[in-house]
């Protein structure tokens, strides 16, 4: 019998794939932490990410109800241990509301340039470990090499170069060295040239562009409907549009933050490229790098300030903590970081509630919905967009 005639114009297709379900992390350089995410993909598409957390949880709110206010500093450290500046602030800042306490204007000084040094060391790291997470090495190494000059003013200023405990209740725990503006001012001499290096490096590179350029699109109604903050939120809003820039230091100043000059940073920007999209990789990470030229500003104002600022750099904290509640949030490099404090009826100087809001881990939330369709390589973009530190979420 004559073989099958079969139509040549017709090709048939038998490509078919498997759900898969890979595991990424807990220890995986991309993941920021001890992090560990499972990945649901068809081929090469995501269609599910779920986070799993937990594996650096060291109890610090249940902590912070058994030791007093001040022994509990140490332990906001460890939330952010990129920022242990403003974790230190925010957690003083809730009990001294909590007190009533007045906090000197020298000590307010004090605490802004630190927290504002902390903020440029913080978005080193997140700008270095990026570059890392898309496959460039270099950027890592210039950003630590700029912010060992901060660990450096820290050391001095506190002896630690991590967790510092040096802003405390009451203020911070020692004046700055005579010497210390000066070397602060000589760092800005040496760091300001060297950010076009960045830029070249990374912001305007053709192969990092194409990686987040475009990626991980989220909208201003998902940021809110997921109560992100910080840069996560300020990179999917649009100043043409009337969007208001969300920033703490402006809409709410503390420690005297309305006395300085800086700008809340929102897109669009004139340097974005063509591929870009208010609310993808490429902004939130572009808004990280101008706020760094934001706290440049206040670094320097603030060495203005500090010379006739009134008042010590510390006083003493009542001896007993006030009953009633308080909730008090800052703005940290990650976002809105809060801490809520409930003072015994009894009047003990140790906390009945100890609860902290943690910024990375709301922006961490929307991970699964910004992976969803996009393919495995963009994962590594999605989640170093989000600059998480895992010890503020696993708190």
């Amino acid at each position: 019998m004559p073989p099958e005639q079969t139509d040549p114009t017709i090709i048939e297709f038998d490509v078919r794939t498997d759900e898969m379900l890979l595991n990424m992390g807990p220890q995986h350089p991309s993941t920021h932490g001890v992090l560990r995410l499972v990945l649901k993909t068809d081929g090469e598409i995501v269609s599910e990410v779920t986070p799993h957390l937990g594996y650096l949880h060291r109890c610090a709110e249940k902590v912070g109800e058994n030791v007093t206010p001040i022994q509990f500093i140490p332990y906001t450290d460890r939330m952010d241990y990129l920022a242990g500046m403003n974790m230190n602030l925010g957690y003083a800042l809730t009990v001294e509301k909590l007190c009533g306490m007045k906090i000197p204007e020298k000590a307010q000084v004090i605490r802004v340039l630190i927290c504002e040094l902390n903020r440029i060391a913080s978005h080193l790291v997140g700008m270095g470990a990026y570059g890392l997470d898309l496959g460039s090495f270099s950027p890592f190494l210039y950003a630590f090499r700029e912010r060992e000059h901060i660990l450096d003013l820290f050391e001095g200023v506190c002896g630690a170069r991590l967790t510092y405990s040096y802003i405390t209740i009451g203020g911070v725990h020692d004046d700055l060295p005579e010497d210390f503006l000066q070397r602060v001012t000589n760092f800005l001499k040496y760091f300001k040239p060297r950010i076009p290096e960045y830029h070249a490096m990374l912001t305007n590179n053709h192969i990092f562009v194409k990686r987040t350029a475009g990626i991980g699109v989220m909208s201003k109604e998902m940021a809110l409907s997921y109560a992100c903050t910080g840069p996560m939120l300020r990179g999917s809003l649009n100043r043409h549009n009337g969007d208001t820039a969300w920033d703490l230091r402006k809409i709410e100043p503390y420690s005297g933050y309305e006395n300085y000059q800086f700008d809340a940073i929102l897109p669009p920007f004139e340097e974005a490229p063509e591929e870009a999209v208010i609310g993808d990789c490429w902004h939130r990470f572009y808004v990280r790098m101008r706020e760094v030229i934001e706290s440049i500003k206040i670094v320097e104002q603030a060495i203005e300030k500090y010379p006739s600022a009134t008042g010590s750099h510390r006083i003493e904290p009542p001896r007993q903590l006030t009953p009633g509640e308080c909730y008090f949030e800052t703005e940290c490099p990650r976002g809105q970081m809060g801490f809520y404090v409930v003072g015994r009826p009894n009047k003990e100087n140790v906390p009945l509630r100890v609860r902290a809001r943690s910024s990375s881990l709301c922006n961490l939330s929307v991970v699964g919905e910004l992976c969803r369709g996009s393919l495995l390589a963009d994962i590594p973009a999605i989640v170093g967009s989000t600059d998480i530190v895992m010890g503020e979420i696993d708190r």
